[in-house]
């Protein structure tokens, strides 16, 4: 014991480890009612691991050259090549799903508002990384729908109007999307060499960005500390220690108890991953066992579920004025993302958590979860006027979430008084 206490004291005078640990774990001091929700933040961790060895390993028997072929090597000849493959698709749902409930869970008790403005920020840039690892990560396996898919969204360049800026005719703007489209892709046409460009980018340039935003959303969430289910900061209550009163450390409290969720996650991850790993052709659509055919168009043309409510939104305006629809409705999809970002700034509410706001926040914020989920499930159904119609009414209703609920809620009901302390749940 005295030789490692030894190698610990002479590894951490040259490089800081005790202190880190301590600062970030045994002395990080975390609100001790944290329920249920908070397990979504660890559970990604989890997921990001998977997605990192799962991911380091196809690499190694993956060809961008001859991508559809080499997945079929990879789940038909290597040894349990299936198994790591479907480990990584599943994965990329899984990763989806808790990140959304992640962030359902900061809109509930107002984990955005001050002092954790940069935090949500730095969250929110975590899942754009997030939903441009997953767009390249499912071109690659380059079966029907991972080329008709990229044939969607790279066209979608040619739709912003360049002709905007000054000194570009409408002419001149056609050529700038067109140009911008072929670098996009490395070639005229889809090929061989998108699949090459977007390997590269999804094995090496967006992996690195994401976890340096992940260091740092971790970082600034430990300098202002985790709030609660309450919306009390527990810093204003500490004891003769400066101890927060109604805090306990992360570790050993939270490591211990998290463990238990992490074995459930990972046997309901290991359920999916053995008997559904196709997710019922949400996970891995049908077409895309079968190899990219530019001449043979899938009936259905829909993305990945987890970009479903934005795909809804882009079908969803049909109207062209001054601009074309479709470039209408791809400011509508960068817009739901966008106004995401400035969330900490549009909610004018005194109160950050759900449970102690008035009920008209609570029927906004349930009709939200609601409407989100049914654009969700257009986004991934054939359109019909119908579903047009209820797409059209839940754009509507996500925008005005933002800019009319949010900010103006609090003016027309009473909330109940916010405790100075956790209440474990008793409200």
């Amino acid at each position: 014991m005295g030789l490692l206490t030894r190698a610990v004291d002479w590894v951490d005078a040259r490089l800081p480890v005790v202190d880190a640990f301590k600062k970030h774990m045994s002395e990080y001091y975390a609100p001790k009612n944290f329920n249920f929700m908070y397990y979504f933040g660890v559970f990604s961790m989890i997921v990001l691991v998977n997605q990192l060895l799962t991911g380091i390993w196809l690499t190694m028997f993956y060809s961008p050259t001859d991508a559809f072929n080499s997945v079929e090597y990879i789940m038909r000849d290597v040894q349990y090549g299936w198994l790591i493959r479907y480990m990584h698709a599943v994965g990329a749902s899984m990763f989806f799903a808790v990140i959304y409930m992640h962030m359902f869970r900061g809109l509930m008790y107002g984990s955005y508002k001050p002092p954790r403005e940069l935090v949500w920020v730095f969250g929110m840039l975590i899942y754009l990384a997030l939903m441009a690892e997953g767009f390249l990560g499912y071109v690659l396996p380059w079966g029907n729908m991972s080329y008709w898919g990229a044939q969607v969204i790279v066209s979608l360049v040619g739709a912003v109007p360049y002709d905007v800026l000054p000194f570009v005719d409408a002419a001149q703007g056609k050529e700038m999307g067109e140009a911008i489209a072929t670098w996009v892709r490395g070639d005229f046409l889809l090929s061989d060499v998108t699949v090459n460009k977007f390997f590269a980018l999804h094995v090496v340039l967006i992996p690195i960005v994401l976890l340096a935003l992940v260091v740092l959303h971790i970082l600034a969430l430990h300098e202002v500390g985790s709030l609660n289910p309450d919306g009390v900061e527990i810093k204003n209550v500490k004891d003769e220690n400066g101890i927060p009163k109604d805090g306990i450390p992360f570790h050993p409290y939270y490591t211990v108890k998290d463990l238990a969720g992490i074995v459930v996650f990972l046997a309901v991850f290991a359920l999916i991953v053995f008997f559904f790993p196709d997710g019922g052709g949400y996970f891995i659509e049908r077409p895309n066992f079968e190899p990219a055919n530019a001449l043979k168009t899938p009936e259905h043309i829909a993305p990945v579920w987890y970009y479903g409510p934005y795909y809804a939104m882009l079908r969803a305006t049909t109207f062209s004025f001054i601009f074309p629809a479709k470039t209408w409705g791809l400011f509508a999809m960068g817009g739901a993302i966008a106004i995401l970002f400035v969330l900490p700034w549009l909610d004018r509410h005194p109160v950050k958590s759900i449970r102690y706001k008035g009920w008209l926040s609570k029927i906004a914020m349930l009709l939200f979860a609601i409407d989100f989920l049914v654009l969700g499930y257009l986004g991934t159904q054939p359109g019909s006027p119908l579903k047009t119609a209820i797409a059209q009414i839940g754009t509507i209703y996500y925008f005005a979430y933002f800019v009319v609920v949010l900010p103006f809620v609090h003016r027309f009901e009473k909330s109940k008084p916010v405790p100075e302390r956790v209440t474990m749940g008793g409200h």
